[in-house]
């Protein structure tokens, strides 16, 4: 067996034990500086978006779950994966018992599964609300929202490895640091090359096809009409024979529908540009034999990408002028509480429109 350590969050790299005492003071300094403005924006934002949707849960729409538990994913990616490297930068070594190294290294990748994978629910859930209108609204409101559930307990699984191949490890006489123990030679590269597939690759294959047939759905409300789009006739059909209530739109898309669409592709490209260097980073870094990718390297790297969870929040605040307004009401105090109250009822990003104020695909 060969031990290998990873001095952020989960990805294996490549250093020996040649190179266990060796530090770079100032990079290291760097690093603590970056990782302190990544764990304040992150958790700032993200409890405030949180804040806001809980406090204004009655009036939420579907898409306000995905986004709570977004938050909450974003909010262990800061916990658990940016607060504790950030201390581990600061002391140079884990210091703790092998519970707790075993612990922290699982949580670790939960949240980055639970990020990855709640984008994931998020894109279905449009998929089915825009092409499939129908099934969705027999569903109707769950008390137990199925996507989210699974993208959970599909995180929980699959981080189960780190609790076996991470451990308190004696990396020199009397130092102990918390590493990862592999199999040369195939063991890192199967490691890594796992990681990526389950939590970048087959994700963002999976969220690519759905956004194809979105945007193929919406193609053909907008320019074919609805009488050459099965989706939008299922949502005219549905919709025009509610009491009442006239048709969401000529077309059968709303702009609620289609401003959500744009929101989720904006989450998901951002996802992609923050993960997508550090993966390509460690993939090189154990399939390529001379490589000489640096750990100051894959550190930045990795905080590139924990800025994912800061952007989040704030995506999903742009996109909701609802949420919005009750945010600079939060922000500014001064705001009367009158003005928040007539933010509620509508939503112009996730409810259409005032004349359907309680629309329970979205």
């Amino acid at each position: 067996m060969s031990v290998t350590h990873s001095p952020f969050a989960s990805i294996s790299t490549n250093v020996t034990g040649e190179d266990v005492d060796k530090r770079n003071p100032y990079v290291a300094q760097w690093n603590i500086a970056l990782l302190t403005i990544v764990f304040v924006f992150a958790t700032f934002g993200n409890c405030l978006v949180l804040f806001t949707l809980l406090r204004r849960r009655k009036h939420n729409a579907l898409m306000h779950t995905f986004m709570i538990h977004l938050c909450l994913a974003d909010l262990v990616v800061a916990f658990f994966q940016v607060l504790p490297q950030l201390i581990w930068d600061i002391t140079d070594r884990f210091h703790g018992p092998d519970f707790l190294c075993r612990s922290v290294r699982y949580i670790q990748v939960v949240g980055m599964f639970a990020s990855s994978y709640m984008i994931v629910a998020m894109t279905f859930d449009r998929h089915q609300a825009i092409c499939r209108p129908m099934m969705t609204f027999k569903k109707g409101s769950a008390r137990w929202n199925i996507p989210v559930c699974l993208a959970w307990v599909a995180s929980a699984i699959l981080s189960l490895p780190q609790i076996f191949i991470f451990s308190r490890t004696e990396v020199l006489p009397g130092v102990y640091d918390c590493w990862g123990h592999f199999v040369k030679p195939w063991g890192p590269k199967a490691y890594v090359t796992w990681t990526t597939l389950a939590v970048l690759i087959l994700p963002a294959l999976f969220i690519t096809t759905c956004q194809v047939l979105i945007f193929r759905e919406i193609h053909n409300s907008l320019y074919l009409g609805t009488e050459r789009s099965p989706g939008s006739r299922r949502k005219e059909k549905l919709v025009s024979g509610t009491n009442g209530v006239p048709p969401v739109s000529d077309s059968g898309v709303t702009k609620a529908m289609s401003k959500t669409v744009r929101m989720t592709l904006a989450i998901v490209l951002i996802y992609v540009v923050c993960w997508t260097p550090f993966f390509i980073a460690q993939l090189w870094n154990v399939w390529n034999k001379e490589s000489v990718t640096s750990n100051s390297a894959i550190q930045i790297l990795m905080i590139l990408a924990s800025l994912n969870s800061c952007t989040n929040p704030w995506i999903y605040t742009i996109f909701s002028s609802s949420v919005s307004k009750d945010i600079q009401a939060i922000l500014c105090c001064g705001c009367k509480k009158r003005q928040r109250k007539n933010s509620l009822p509508e939503d112009s990003c996730f409810t259409g429109s005032t004349s359907f104020p309680k629309e329970s695909l979205y």
